[in-house]
């Protein structure tokens, strides 16, 4: 065997090797997937602050921030879960347990987010990190936040992880991917 043939051989063995070294892929779910119906609509999830109004009872309503067990006190209901629940959600929940334990006959509940967690841009931006969450984000506005895109990104995907989601999924860039709360946004470095 010459010395050519064993090092095209090696490289041959090298090549087959490093093709199961892909860690990346096995937690993002590809973009053509996922289409922007099928993204999720915002949740609150601890860390969230909301605003209560129940009109008429000035002592139930007022901020109350979801604690670690997804959980808000209120004053006559006790502990109320609304982790993971959207406002309408959360509404519709307050409203049954008033009625069913007979406080209110008709309560009128309105829930709105008071703060909620900050959102994180990583990858191929000009400044990583922790950003405030605003309504109306979209991954194109957060990367502006973030300073805009390196030389090195990819303009043509982005990788989002939703809050209580596993892994990253893969989205063509576009504004109407929305931002949550909570919300990791990863630019990804083009090969090209």
């Amino acid at each position: 065997m010459t010395k050519t043939s064993s090092r095209l051989i090696l490289y041959s063995l090298l090549c087959l090797g490093l093709g199961g070294c892909d860690t990346l892929s096995e937690h993002v779910r590809p973009a053509e997937k996922t289409t922007t119906a099928s993204i999720p609509a915002a949740r609150t999830q601890a860390g969230d602050k909301i605003k209560l109004v129940v009109y008429g009872e000035d002592k139930m309503s007022g901020d109350y921030e979801i604690d670690s067990n997804g959980l808000i006190q209120v004053p006559l209901l006790g502990a109320v879960r609304v982790a993971g629940m959207s406002k309408k959600d959360i509404e519709t929940t307050i409203s049954a347990r008033l009625r069913s334990s007979q406080i209110l006959l008709n309560p009128i509940v309105t829930v709105d987010v008071a703060s909620s967690r900050p959102i994180y841009v990583m990858g191929e931006v000009e400044k990583p990190g922790e950003y405030t969450f605003r309504n109306g984000l979209n991954v194109l506005s957060a990367v502006a936040v973030a300073g805009g895109f390196t030389y090195r990104a990819s303009k043509s995907t982005v990788l989002v992880k939703r809050a209580g989601e596993k892994g990253l999924t893969e989205y063509k860039l576009s504004p109407d991917i929305p931002v949550y709360p909570g919300d990791l946004v990863s630019v990804p470095e083009r090969y090209f």
